[in-house]
């Protein structure tokens, strides 16, 4: 079965490494990130959400915050931080590395998503993983008390505290498809749309052009969740949601993707919205979707693909 999986943040890093898991082959999964995240710090090109990703599908993430490596160590932030360079944005020793080849390669020529396969050879990352779109696209937090933020801004240095009245997807809006998305669209079986934050994780990635139309010709999409009773496992998803006047919730989320959705992965917890989903021609599945180590991602990528299955054969 071939898999597409839309990803972003933490979340999305998770099941797309239970399904790399959990697939038998590399070539049966793509992943394709949003890149709405990046932007430039300290004179070097940073895409943290392809890094979340990429980090955990090569078992190098940092398992305490879930971004990140593994074993990092600080001595360039410090040294950056003496000399007044700006320290909100805190970059590790190891993953300044991937930074500067990045920067490097992208200098020289080379596109992001050629740039991204190198990386993942190099980390032993056998399944595909493609950037949104090799064009920038950065993502505008628009806020009621900040005015209009570049995503970081508000993200990390200002921790996600400014009220949020909306988001200019406009840069992604006149972006391409990184080569080789819409296909793979095209030609996967099922696409899950992973549990991230749908207004800046997966909204980025439907606003590039020939996305959205591309799923909604699909007929086999399924998305997770990424509110369990209300709340946010990780990020801002359930603050945005309720302050752009929305109870936080799964129908909140299914509305995000009403338009193409099959199906949808809730938490046991939201059984009751079971029946809601029903009525809107989604198909829920209720399982346990927290992702607390490896083998929850595991144990979750299995139950949905199985899941997925019935969805193909019609036995849903």
């Amino acid at each position: 079965m071939k898999v597409l999986a839309l990803a972003g943040g933490v979340g999305g890093a998770k099941l797309a490494h239970g399904l790399a898991m959990t697939l038998q082959q590399g070539d049966e999964l793509t992943v394709v990130v949003n890149t709405g995240d990046d932007f430039e710090h300290w004179g070097l090109f940073v895409s943290p959400d392809l890094d979340t990703v990429c980090y955990a599908l090569a078992g190098l993430e940092n398992p305490q915050t879930g971004w990140g490596r593994a074993e990092e160590s600080w001595h360039v932030l410090q040294e950056m931080r003496t000399l007044g360079a700006a320290d909100w944005f805190a970059l590790g020793d190891r993953d300044l590395a991937t930074h500067l080849e990045r920067s490097r390669r992208l200098r020289s020529g080379q596109r992001l998503s050629e740039v991204t396969a190198s990386f993942c050879s190099a980390w032993g990352i056998d399944c595909r993983v493609l950037p949104m779109s090799d064009d920038p696209a950065p993502t505008l937090v628009e806020t009621v008390d900040a005015g209009v933020l570049p995503f970081q801004e508000y993200f990390v240095r200002l921790r996600c505290e400014p009220r949020v009245s909306g988001f200019d997807l406009s840069a992604a809006r006149q972006a391409a498809p990184a080569v080789g998305v819409l296909q793979a669209i095209q030609e996967a079986d099922v696409v899950i749309v992973c549990p991230s934050n749908p207004w800046v994780s997966i909204g980025p990635i439907l606003a590039v052009p020939g996305i959205l139309p591309a799923l909604q010709m699909h007929g086999c999409v399924a998305a997770v969740s990424p509110l369990i009773g209300g709340v946010a496992v990780k990020g801002p998803a359930a603050k945005m949601f309720r302050e752009l006047g929305f109870e936080p919730g799964v129908m909140a989320v299914a509305e995000c993707y009403r338009d193409f959705l099959k199906a949808m992965i809730i938490d046991f917890r939201d059984e009751k919205y079971a029946t809601s989903l029903t009525q809107w021609g989604i198909i829920p599945y209720i399982t346990d979707t927290y992702m607390s180590d490896k083998n929850q991602r595991r144990r979750l990528a299995s139950q949905i693909l199985e899941f997925c299955q019935l969805l193909l054969k019609g036995g849903l």
